[in-house]
């Protein structure tokens, strides 16, 4: 975990003065000062959001004086879907998204990335809260992967959602409760598959706002699958339709 954090107020401006990709920021709850309000100023340039949290999560990051600050840096550079979709229809491509909500364990996100990257996702969207670091576990886990394909972050999925159907992209939302399998969609017309929080799923929220609920057959006693398994049943599925396409 050293490699994947820095702390301190000045530490973490000169970090992002430096053009270091900050993965997630948590800042203490009322921090006041001059030195805070450069960094304060700094985040809004930059566009980044921080976590504002109470002293004792910090405490648990770092024992060190890190002055109500600690953030998360990555190696993995950070897109913008509003950028992306464009530029695939621009090269003629037809867009193959996946939209991961909220997935909290580092080591499926990274398993995920591995796959996605393998089937030629073009792009993976994450919330900017609430989804797992990527550190050098994930990178790990990913094998590499996550170095090869394109990370956005978005500030609210639902409103991203709206924006790819908006765009001609067909939302398809992984649920156990869906009525439709997933070998009854098409996948071979631009679409983005939605997985979701280990333990909750999809939210509500993105759940409405996608096209359609689709689901795998579970025919044994356990009802669910590993969310990086069950995602890369689904992105197979789409694989397949494509090359029979």
């Amino acid at each position: 975990m050293k490699d994947d954090f820095i702390f301190g107020l000045r530490p973490v401006i000169e970090a992002i003065e430096a053009g270091k990709t900050i993965d997630k920021i948590f800042v203490q709850n009322a921090l006041q000062g001059p030195i805070y309000a450069e960094l304060k100023a700094i985040l809004a340039k930059n566009k980044i959001r921080p976590n504002y949290v109470p002293v004792e999560k910090l405490n648990r990051f770092t024992r060190k004086n890190h002055q109500g600050v600690v953030a998360f840096i990555s190696d993995v550079p950070f897109h913008k879907v509003e950028d992306i979709v464009p530029q695939l229809f621009e090269e003629g491509k037809t867009p193959f998204l996946l939209i991961l909500d909220r997935l909290t364990d580092v080591r499926n996100f990274g398993a995920i990335c591995r796959t996605a990257e393998c089937v030629g996702v073009d792009a993976v969207i994450i919330p900017e809260k609430g989804a797992a670091p990527i550190n050098s576990d994930a990178i790990k886990t990913s094998a590499g992967g996550i170095y090869n394909i394109k990370i956005c972050k978005a500030n609210n999925l639902a409103h991203t959602v709206d924006f790819l159907q908006q765009s001609g992209i067909t939302v398809f939302a992984a649920s156990e409760k869906a009525q439709k399998l997933i070998y009854d969609v098409n996948f071979t017309e631009p679409c983005a598959i939605v997985m979701g929080n280990e333990e909750t799923g999809i939210s509500k929220e993105v759940l409405h706002h996608s096209d359609e609920k689709i689901k795998l057959p579970i025919e044994g006693k356990t009802q669910s699958l590993n969310v990086s398994v069950a995602c890369g049943a689904i992105l197979y599925e789409a694989v397949r339709q494509k090359m029979l396409k």
